[in-house]
């Protein structure tokens, strides 16, 4: 009876709490739901090993299989049913009782619960740092963080889409991590490859094979353009920004630069007069003063 009453006491400050979560999610604006493991087949996993029985991390649990819509991004329960089995598990647990491992997909180093979802709830709550859990791996081009957002996971989804078409970690082994923060951007760099591809083969009079381009693309076009970025320092005056976002910003900029002198300012040029004119406020008012100055 006592383990009963803690139980209940326990569920409503719960309860009070997910209230306050989900109040504070929405004055912010943020998402307050748990990872769906739909979403994270995205990634385009290879293939999938059995770990067996291991301990991990509750932290580390961020999403579930089919229950992503009963409990929010803490694993807090979000309808009075979710509550009340919580509940119920809490009040055998305070009695003694000891429940089996859960079941978990990993992908990265964040877990997805396929079985077990009150109880990594329950273990949540009560501030347990380790479940036993029956693990099974999935192969992804591109790991999840246990940190990671619903917009995360979709960003990366789509890096993966990209690394699939484009196959550039077999073609340029140690090529760098391309990592964007908005969505819809590697659809851009497919588009930049397919043009270099064709304007390719109209100079040498061939047929250009994809993956050729794709291997032209990232030594001639991209990486020299973001070791310009590097060598101007631009992404400190872009706080929040990633290189691959500034090299669509310096391409759109070199582009309009051809178009207005008639020449290409190639990488070094673009990111110059990028910086020029969109770097921090006093390197825009230090160029419009020098050019009052000097007529230039």
């Amino acid at each position: 009876m006592r383990a009963e009453l803690q139980a209940e006491t326990e569920a409503e400050r719960l309860e009070r709490r997910a209230k306050l979560h989900e109040l504070l999610h929405r004055l912010r604006g943020e998402p307050n739901v748990l990872l769906p493991f739909h979403q994270a087949l995205a990634l385009r996993p290879r293939g999938e090993r059995h770990l067996g029985l291991r301990t991990i991390e509750v932290d580390k649990v961020v999403g579930s299989v089919d229950r992503y819509e009963d409990f929010d991004h803490r694993f807090l329960p979000k309808t009075p049913h979710t509550l009340e089995r919580w509940k119920r598990l809490r009040a055998l647990q305070l009695a003694g009782a000891e429940f089996p491992p859960i079941e978990v997909y990993q992908v990265g180093e964040a877990y997805f619960v396929k079985d077990g979802n009150h109880r990594v709830a329950l273990a949540k709550a009560t501030g347990q740092k380790f479940i036993d859990a029956h693990v099974i791996a999935l192969d992804v081009p591109v790991p999840l963080e246990p940190g990671d957002t619903p917009k995360d996971l979709l960003l990366k989804a789509e890096y993966a889409h990209f690394l699939e078409k484009t196959r550039l970690k077999d073609l340029v082994p140690g090529a760098e991590e391309i990592r964007f923060t908005a969505l819809g951007r590697y659809d851009r760099l497919l588009d930049h490859i397919a043009t270099r591809r064709y304007f390719k083969g109209l100079e040498e009079g061939r047929e250009i094979p994809w993956e050729e381009a794709v291997v032209d693309w990232y030594q001639n076009l991209y990486k020299p353009t973001v070791e310009a970025i590097r060598r101007l320092g631009l992404l400190k005056d872009f706080p929040g920004r990633t290189e691959a976002d500034l090299y669509l910003w310096v391409m759109d900029h070199r582009y309009f630069l051809a178009q207005e002198l008639g020449v290409d300012p190639g990488p070094e040029g673009a990111a110059k007069s990028y910086e020029a004119h969109f770097g921090g406020v006093w390197k825009r008012l230090g160029g419009a003063l020098k050019r009052l100055l000097t007529g230039r």
